[in-house]
């Protein structure tokens, strides 16, 4: 069902890479709730992915965009306000990557020019993405920018090695410019930190279907699925969500304020 919450507003859309992606539903979503969008990812990921697909399904147009890079941040904005025809009110940062976890190096062992790049892909890229948008003034009064996070970045979990040091400074980087961003054009910014979903890059992490399995056991409402967080994000895309700025706001079923469950003893029992 499609309430409107979004008609008459523009956005930008990141890390649209298969139907499986977070990015990709939330395009589909805030395509429905009436929004207009612009679909961008880094050039190698568009050649591994379906974006061309995404786009012609919901009639959007692909700019891409190595986010690393503030010349091509740049070159999305400029040419993201031509086709769309104004500033943006929205833009999902859906990006993430470790070197050091596709190339299986232990946290203990790490590749520090791997690190490097894990925290410019994951998180100064969330940085870079406001402050070009902030600049060229692209960026309408009353906005809202959501970056995609994990509870990683507050808890250890072994498997997810460089990726929750990223993730800790993008938390940082949201409510940084989260304040410099509210001051001088109300424009909101926050991170949600969501459930293990069944995403390409989740499911590719080592030991990801087991802790699947044990979040599913641990939350009361179960995993939150990418439907559910495609929901979410629409609604910080919104006009309902105008005074909620510098959070990070966890979407897990409950998940991150659970000690132990039920079924979690059931099972240590057995």
């Amino acid at each position: 069902m499609s309430y409107g919450l979004l008609k008459g507003k523009k956005g930008i859309i990141s890390g649209a890479l298969d139907e499986n992606s977070i990015a990709w539903k939330t395009a589909i979503k805030a395509h429905e709730e009436g929004a207009q969008i612009v679909l961008t990812n880094a050039p190698i990921a568009m050649r591994m992915g379906k974006i061309n697909e995404l786009a012609e399904q919901i009639g959007a147009e692909i700019i891409p965009a190595d986010a690393t890079s503030v010349e091509d941040l740049e070159n999305l904005y400029t040419k993201s306000m031509e086709v769309l025809g104004g500033k943006m009110d929205f833009v999902l940062h859906s990006i993430g990557m470790s070197p050091n976890i596709r190339k299986g190096r232990a946290y203990g062992d790490l590749n520090y020019d791997w690190f490097l790049k894990s925290i410019d892909i994951s998180a100064l890229s969330f940085h870079k993405f406001m402050q070009v948008g902030d600049k060229l003034d692209a960026l309408n009064e009353w906005g809202s920018v959501v970056g995609l996070s994990y509870i990683a970045a507050q808890k250890t979990f072994p498997f997810y090695t460089d990726m929750a040091d990223a993730k800790a400074v993008l938390e940082s980087i949201a409510r940084s410019f989260g304040y410099r961003l509210g001051k001088s054009k109300k424009i909101r910014v926050n991170t949600i930190s969501q459930s293990p979903t069944m995403t390409t890059a989740g499911s590719g992490i080592g030991g990801f279907d087991s802790f699947f399995d044990f979040a599913e056991k641990m939350s009361p409402l179960g995993n939150a699925t990418g439907e559910n967080c495609a929901d979410y994000i629409v609604s910080l895309f919104s006009d309902l969500t105008r005074m909620v700025t510098m959070q990070n706001l966890y979407h897990d079923g409950g998940y991150s304020s659970t000690g132990i469950s039920e079924e979690i003893i059931e099972m240590m029992q057995k």
